[in-house]
């Protein structure tokens, strides 16, 4: 099937008309770009079509570009995904989505033995450029189902890729790369932010992303490649490695105890920007990692091991991980099990204090 030419010049904020989206919008504007430029690509799941997708991602798509682009599934998680890797295989783009990272577990054989091993299993001749977009993470009082971050499983897999936005323009840049990408790419989205950047207080007003500078979204068609982290703040008394909704509350938290830290966004948890990472640590000394997924075998202690291999001569405290605890993600205890600002900020003063 022939595939429409992009115009891929680079656009930026300076030269391309921008609009204020919140991240389900600048997701919903990257499928519609892709959908129009690529009929290659198709999306597909519970509920994305007709309805739009619960979090209403794919709303208007099936309207604009037809059943046969957009259509829906049965309940069944390991059928997406194995029907994509299929259609991958025969030269299609599809973007399936799992209406909740909870329940990927049952497509998990189908990525793991299927769509990771399939260009090299094959030698190179066929490949399974398939996005595998899903929500993830807490703040929603979703409990022990509809709450997990398991990009670590993910991550350990030899031939899938992992990306994680944290900004309505990242979403957009970062999708439309993982669907151009020929390798299958797992899609985190961090649901708690899908309305707004998050502070870490649950008590206090939400603040909408049209009030935000990353929310500024170029129209059109661009991308952000994958691998290349973004520095979200410079600063020289400490890194903070983090990624989805921790960035902004890390952010928040620096910010409120006056702290001059350098906060790396890491963008894609594989590949990882280490040249990125271990600039930042050399330069500071020290590191603190943040992340929502339980902490045993987390993509933190990943990153714990880098630092500590690569930058070992220039620490000057012993690398600090905040995460989430190894438990189930608990419904009633919901802010003491999510990384916020009090846990945060006692990482910060020990590693200071060091």
């Amino acid at each position: 099937m022939a595939t429409t030419l992009i115009d891929d010049t680079p656009v930026g904020l300076a030269d391309a008309p921008a609009r204020n989206l919140n991240m389900i919008e600048a997701i919903n504007d990257a499928l519609d770009i892709m959908l129009s430029h690529d009929p290659t690509v198709i999306i597909m799941g519970e509920d994305v079509g007709y309805f739009g997708g619960v979090f209403r991602a794919t709303a208007g798509l099936q309207e604009k570009h037809g059943k046969n682009r957009v259509f829906d599934t049965p309940i069944s998680e390991c059928g997406i995904i194995g029907a994509a890797v299929g259609m991958g295989a025969y030269g299609l783009r599809p973007v399936p989505e799992i209406q909740f990272a909870d329940y990927i577990y049952p497509g998990m054989d189908q990525l793991i033995s299927e769509a990771a091993r399939l260009r090299y299993r094959s030698a190179g001749e066929f490949i399974a450029p398939l996005t595998v977009r899903s929500p993830f993470g807490g703040g929603i009082f979703g409990g022990q189902t509809h709450s997990q971050s398991p990009e670590s499983l993910f991550t350990h897999v030899a031939g899938l890729k992992t990306v994680i936005p944290s900004t309505p323009y990242d979403a957009k840049g970062l999708l439309i790369a993982a669907i151009e990408d020929n390798d299958p790419v797992i899609f985190f989205e961090p649901k708690r932010i899908y309305n707004g950047p998050f502070n870490g207080y649950y008590d206090k007003p939400v603040e909408p992303w049209k009030n935000h500078k990353d929310s500024r979204v170029p129209e059109g068609y661009y991308s952000i490649p994958l691998g290349k982290a973004r520095t979200v703040r410079k600063g020289d008394a400490l890194t903070v490695l983090t990624y989805g909704t921790m960035v902004h509350v890390s952010e928040a938290v620096c910010r409120e105890k006056g702290v001059d830290a350098e906060i790396i966004d890491l963008r894609t948890l594989v590949p990882l920007d280490i040249e990125a990472i271990e600039a930042s640590v050399e330069k500071t000394g020290r590191c603190l990692i943040v992340h929502e997924a339980t902490r045993t075998s987390g993509f933190g202690a990943e990153l714990s091991a880098l630092v500590t291999e690569r930058c070992f001569y220039h620490l000057e405290a012993p690398v600090e991980r905040v995460t989430g605890f190894d438990t189930p993600y608990p419904h009633s205890l919901e802010w003491a099990y999510f990384p916020g600002p009090i846990r945060i900020g006692e990482a910060i003063d020990k590693i200071l204090e060091a």
